[in-house]
Formats: structure tokens, sequence, C-alpha cells
């Protein structure tokens, strides 16, 4: 079992930025793709991006395509989420996820979650 722990959130003006970190313990973490979804008020969790275990191959969702960029660093277990020009929209509780798994065009989370960091976007 990994576990996980997301930091870097917090309250930033439309336009601005966040880098969110998702630091990982517990079974080599580089055995595993990894994701962000996140989670609105009053809305389902959805997917946000996910990177292959090399860190070679990433995927987004087209809200964020061009705006965020998911990174990683074995060495450190640690998974990144850069935020450029936030939106209002973006406001969420973002979780990090391991092993998350695309089938037919969506993509859906694996087993394991970290306890979120809340990103508050104001207009």
């Amino acid at each position: 079992q990994v576990q996980l722990v997301e930091s870097g959130g917090g309250l930033v003006q439309a336009g601005g930025s966040l880098r969110l970190s998702c630091a990982a313990s517990g079974r080599t973490f580089s055995s595993y793709a990894t994701g962000w979804f996140r989670q609105a008020p009053g809305k389902e969790r959805e997917f946000v991006a996910a990177i292959s275990r090399s860190g070679l191959s990433t995927y987004y969702a087209d809200s964020v395509k061009g705006r965020f960029t998911i990174s990683r660093d074995n060495a450190k277990n640690t998974v990144y989420l850069q935020m450029n020009n936030l939106k209002a929209e973006d406001t969420a509780v973002y979780y990090c996820n391991v092993e998350p798994a695309e089938y037919g065009g969506s993509w859906y989370s694996g087993s394991s979650w970290g306890q979120g960091t809340q990103v508050t976007v104001s207009s």
C-alpha cells in the first residue's frame, strides 16, 4: 500500500498560479502511474491529469489542457501539478491518486487516495 500526502493548495486570484505536490511513501513509487483528480462542492470527483511511471507520457482533461502541467520526480517520490492561469471553475479539493486508468476515453481512479488539498480561485 502506498500513502499519499498532498500539499500546495491555497487561495489565489484568477489568472494566478499554484504548484501542488503529492509525496508518496510505502511501496516503490516509480512502479505506479499517478494522477490528480478534483472535486468541487456539490459535484462528482473528476479527472484532471495523469502521468506514466516513467514520466514520459502525460494526459490531461480538456478543461485544463494548456494551463496545467503534471510532472514527477521518482527520486523524491513526488508528483507535481503546476497550475497556471487559474480560473474560478478550478476551485476544488485536489486529490492525488495512484494507478488511474483510461478506458474508452474516460479516466478512472485507482486504489489509493491522499487527503486532498483545497484550491480556491477568486474572480
